[in-house]
């Protein structure tokens, strides 16, 4: 039996924000929990890569409790983080922003962005793109809304090459995360999303390929944890 709230197609989207705004209580603490803290590293690392500088037009998309909108705003960039969860994005308004930094939160989907051509230097997702029912139309919006030159960092889940890497990464979304979910959220099957998510994910490698069919430049795939979770990086021409 599949999981309930992944469903190819039409439906997906509405399935997704169900799965969403179920969770955004919760979602921190089982972010924490699941990745051992090292998300934190992670979203750090994109922020190191993205070189955010002060006055820089930023959109964190599929922003979550925003985290990284939090983060890019602090270095100086104005910036917009949009979901399209409003119960993710309540928690995020509430909490206290890093430095005095101010983001403006936008409810929005990421396949229909209601920003014009060419607004931003920055485009960041972190575990947004995986969940999208079009991964190109996705990558073509964002690609829309970058200004020539502009800068796009997608963070998600990975699939390691190496094949018993992979496997036991596989069996710890299948077992433990699941059972996270359950503990902490009294949901298990909003986690065991996860691991049904990324077997139907073209991740680093397949990402990358599809950044290079929309024409970005300067394309970067760094893998973390041996391919548990990668950057794919690009510029648009």
């Amino acid at each position: 039996m599949g999981n309930p709230f992944f469903q190819p197609g039409a439906q997906r989207a509405s399935k997704v924000r169900q799965l969403f705004d179920g969770i955004a209580p919760r979602y921190d603490l089982i972010n924490d929990v699941q990745s051992l803290g090292l998300h934190h590293l992670w979203k750090l690392r994109v922020v190191r890569m993205a070189d955010p500088r002060p006055g820089c037009q930023a959109l964190d998309l599929c922003c979550g409790t925003g985290d990284l909108a939090r983060r890019l705003a602090a270095r100086g960039a104005w910036t917009v983080g949009a979901d399209f969860s409003g119960p993710m994005l309540e928690q995020a308004a509430r909490r206290k922003p890093l430095r005095g930094a101010a983001v403006s939160w936008v409810q929005a989907d990421a396949l229909e962005l209601p920003f014009a051509d060419g607004s931003f230097d920055l485009v960041t997702i972190a575990y947004g793109l995986r969940n999208l029912s079009d991964f190109s139309l996705g990558l073509a919006a964002m690609q829309r809304v970058l200004k020539p030159g502009g800068r796009l960092l997608i963070l998600d889940f990975g699939k390691p090459a190496n094949r018993l890497w992979r496997a036991l990464y596989f069996a710890y979304l299948q077992l433990a995360v699941p059972l996270y979910g359950r503990i902490f959220a009294g949901n298990a099957d909003a986690y065991a999303y996860i691991l049904e998510s990324l077997k139907n994910y073209p991740a680093q490698t397949g990402v990358n390929a599809l950044l290079q069919e929309l024409g970005f430049t300067s394309l970067r795939v760094v893998n973390l944890l041996g391919g548990v979770m990668s950057i794919n990086y690009g510029e648009k021409c």
